[in-house]
């Protein structure tokens, strides 16, 4: 009898190249709202739009969209450096419920903060929380790995993860940005807790062990 809680319960390994398909969509619904500018704010994430229109969809929607092209190559150069490998280290099902799970529990708290500091005309969207979780769960799962801090400092992936969370707290409390940083935190968080309950695995313990020697 299996005694693992079903949330546990893994997938049977497979790989399918679902970052390369997420990539693909996201590219996809960019060129779509190039082409009808309002589909944009159907997809977005908007307080107003999801409490008075009913709105859900745009829980998931929203990280399939993006403000300008630049906005598009970062996330995706993010998702296609960094999910490649945990896709492959997870399986393509992991991957996937990981992706979304993180991309949509990191809308729902971006959602709770807007509504409660009265942020109801902020539209958010990009894949960026999904993709700071994949950046964690990258740390995760090469704890070794060497990541180029802007393509020159060459910086331990979990102290990249520390780096970067610093960097988006400090900004989400001082700057006037349009950027989500606090959406990126959340990203963080959701990715920890992840390995934590679903996984089964406890990262700080991990990166802990791998440099303690």
């Amino acid at each position: 009898m299996n005694n693992t809680p079903f949330f546990r319960r893994p997938f049977r390994y497979a790989y399918y190249h679902a970052t390369a398909y997420l990539i693909l969509i996201n590219a996809i619904v960019y060129f779509l709202c190039s082409f009808f500018p309002n589909l944009l704010y159907y997809l977005s994430l908007n307080v107003v739009y999801i409490i008075r229109n009913k709105m859900l969809w745009q829980f998931v929607t929203y990280m399939f969209v993006h403000a300008n092209i630049r906005h598009l190559l970062l996330n995706m150069l993010g998702l296609f450096f960094f999910g490649l490998g945990v896709e492959r280290a997870i399986g393509s099902k992991e991957f996937l419920l990981f992706y979304f799970t993180t991309g949509i529990l990191s809308a729902v708290l971006s959602f709770i903060l807007y509504y409660f500091s009265g942020n109801y005309r902020v539209l958010l969207l990009g894949a960026s929380g999904a993709v700071y979780a994949v950046l964690f769960a990258y740390a995760v799962c090469y704890p070794r790995s060497i990541i180029y801090l802007w393509w020159v400092i060459p910086v331990p992936a979990p102290i990249m993860v520390f780096i970067f969370a610093l960097i988006e707290m400090v900004s989400g409390f001082f700057s006037s940005s349009n950027v989500a940083h606090f959406t990126h935190l959340f990203g963080f968080l959701v990715a920890l807790l992840y390995f934590l309950i679903r996984m089964g695995v406890n990262p700080l313990k991990i990166w802990k062990d791998t440099y303690k020697n």
